[in-house]
């Protein structure tokens, strides 16, 4: 991308001087043919350059818009994997807590049993 700019650039400055250069004062109807010839020629490199550096451009934008949305797509699917990992995560610790809970009723109710039932005597 830097090199196709800097060529465009190139060709517009080089464009740029020769239309600013003064007219020979003398010039023959020869000369006159090849300094158009030149010209023709300069312009047709100038043209060759833009067109050039808008099909690279055109395919720089295609390239960065394929890869948003190769990352659009890959974030999504790591949120989706997050998700389904949180989700399992809490399920767990519901159940987790769920056997914490079931275990402290049970020893709950077994020290209440043992308090209120009189030891057997011999």
């Amino acid at each position: 991308m830097k090199k196709t700019i800097a060529t465009l650039i190139a060709g517009l400055f080089a464009t740029a001087a020769f239309a600013q250069a003064p007219a020979p004062a003398a010039a023959t109807p020869a000369a006159a043919k090849v300094e158009a010839k030149q010209v023709k020629e300069t312009k047709a490199a100038a043209k060759a350059d833009v067109k050039e550096a808008k099909q690279t451009a055109k395919a720089d934008v295609k390239e960065a818009k394929v890869d948003a949305k190769a990352d659009v797509k890959e974030a999504k699917a790591d949120a989706k994997e997050t998700k389904k990992e949180a989700k399992a995560e809490v399920k767990e610790a519901k159940a987790d807590a769920k056997h914490v809970k079931a275990e402290k009723k049970a020893e709950h109710k077994a020290t209440t049993v043992a308090a209120v039932t009189p030891a057997p005597t011999k």
